[in-house]
């Protein structure tokens, strides 16, 4: 098969030519249709997230058809269309997973980056950590649900009722969230980076009800904000946008340093909290969610062997909803 390969941090992946990976008792094979492309991929591959496997196949928001199974697997069948998403492994023994809240798990393994994941022809997984795809999405369309949707509902459950919501950063998982918001009868308060009037024009198109700079206040004092953006000074500017009580939820598995700020923008009983990973839960509610929505992704594709071009698109701003690749 045909993979796409980091070799160390800080270098451009490699096309390669691998064997086939063979699945284990538990495991499945999937033939990737497509593979979106996260910020995460881009920590990963910028040496941000440390300790990678090396060399690693990145890609973490996998969808695929199943074309061989693990003699213990029970759960799905050959032919059948899955997503795999950034939780690969779980100890099921830990204190968090006996508590529900195997995000957090000690010995948690994730795909494409201590698992090779989907940047490739063919790739193996769990079948515990595998999610059936809704029949009306296409794979292209798909697969930014498995990553910016499912861990994106996992920051916006973290708003509560909040009814003003101010989204930071406003990419793939904002795109998909505005839509849930909507849906909900919630307003969002879109902030993108200084300058960025087409990503403006982007979130109004989606229902935003104002969209401005990362560094402009919003008409009103807010609810709640997620910050999707990995800037650590987005974190004082958010929290001087919401009102008493208000949350700020940091929705990045990677955030550069927070500075300092004076106390009295925290306090009031606002709230600051980061959101982990996600659980299974959240995917197989969100699977369900999304179609009734509907949700719809915008989505840019590129072909496998672009990997590295469409890498610098994301990292340069370039992206419009998300980037997907298409491995044929």
């Amino acid at each position: 098969m045909r993979a796409m390969i980091l070799d160390a941090p800080g270098k451009p992946l490699r096309l390669a030519d691998l064997p086939l990976p063979t699945p284990s008792s538990n495991q499945v094979l999937i033939q990737v249709h497509t593979c979106g492309i996260c910020r995460t991929d881009l920590h990963i591959i910028d040496g941000e997230l440390t300790n990678p496997k090396l060399p690693l196949i990145p890609g973490h928001q996998i969808v695929g058809k199943i074309v061989k199974i693990g003699e213990k697997v029970t759960k799905f069948r050959v032919g059948e269309r899955v997503g795999v998403p950034w939780l690969g492994h779980t100890c099921n023994h830990c204190r968090y997973c006996l508590a529900e809240r195997e995000n957090l798990c000690d010995w948690a393994q994730f795909t494409g980056y201590q698992i090779d994941g989907g940047y490739a022809e063919y790739t193996v997984a769990s079948d515990r950590f595998c999610f059936p795809i809704p029949p009306n999405y296409p794979d292209l369309q798909a697969a930014p649900l498995l990553c910016a949707g499912l861990i994106g509902y996992r920051a916006f459950k973290m708003v509560e009722d909040a009814k003003n919501i101010g989204f930071y950063g406003f990419g793939a998982a904002a795109h998909i969230l505005v839509q849930v918001a909507r849906y909900q009868n919630r307003q969002v308060f879109a902030f993108t980076r200084p300058g960025d009037t087409e990503g403006q024009e982007f979130a109004r198109s989606l229902g935003a009800v104002w969209a401005g700079s990362s560094n402009e206040l919003p008409p009103k004092p807010l609810d709640a904000a997620i910050i999707f953006a990995s800037l650590g000074s987005l974190v004082p500017a958010a929290l001087r946008t919401v009102c008493k009580g208000g949350i700020v939820v940091c929705a990045g598995i990677h955030m550069s340093d927070i500075p300092t700020f004076p106390y009295e923008i925290l306090w009031g009983e606002r709230i600051l909290r980061s959101v982990a990973n996600l659980t299974r839960q959240d995917g197989e509610e969100f699977l369900a969610l999304a179609p009734q929505i509907p949700i719809h992704t915008e989505v840019e594709a590129f072909p496998l062997t672009a990997a590295n071009e469409a890498l610098e698109s994301l990292r340069s701003g370039k992206i419009c909803g998300a980037a997907v690749l298409v491995v044929d």
